[in-house]
């Protein structure tokens, strides 16, 4: 780490802590050269999630984009938003835990479907109906039957 004010390569470690926002370790430095103090943060590189969409481009994880089809699928449900929210924070933790950074809209759906067929039956069949994209009642009622 070189030194804000001397530019010098070498400095020691004084203080190592947490951050207050438990996501970096701060790390107080002293200049070996000029004794400038200065603090540093050390911190996880993450990686971005991509979803590998169907006609092959991928594009980054949004969280946001994710929450909204499924706030389309709960709708008049009795289904809070922070249910909503964990149930992405799910999918994401395990995908991290997995290794896995990229990832196809169709394992993403999947992974959808299943946690909201353990959360509301309801949701589910609505969120299915659009990402399995139904052609007609027989399929409808296959996956009703299914359920």
């Amino acid at each position: 780490m070189n030194c804000p004010a001397c530019g010098y390569a070498e400095s020691k470690v004084i203080d190592s802590r947490t951050s207050d926002s438990q996501d970096a370790i701060r790390r107080r430095r002293e200049c070996l050269q000029c004794c400038t103090r200065f603090t540093t943060y050390e911190r996880i590189e993450e990686r971005p999630l991509l979803v590998t969409k169907r006609d092959g481009s991928a594009e980054p994880f949004d969280f946001n984009k994710l929450r909204r089809g499924i706030m389309t699928a709960v709708v008049k449900r009795p289904i809070g938003a922070g249910a909503i929210d964990a149930l992405i924070t799910d999918i994401i933790t395990n995908l991290q835990n997995s290794m896995k950074y990229e990832v196809s809209s169709a394992v993403l759906g999947d992974m959808v479907l299943r946690r909201l067929k353990e959360l509301d039956g309801v949701a589910y069949i609505r969120f299915a109906s659009v990402y399995k994209d139904f052609q007609n009642l027989d399929e409808f009622t296959r996956e009703l039957g299914e359920l």
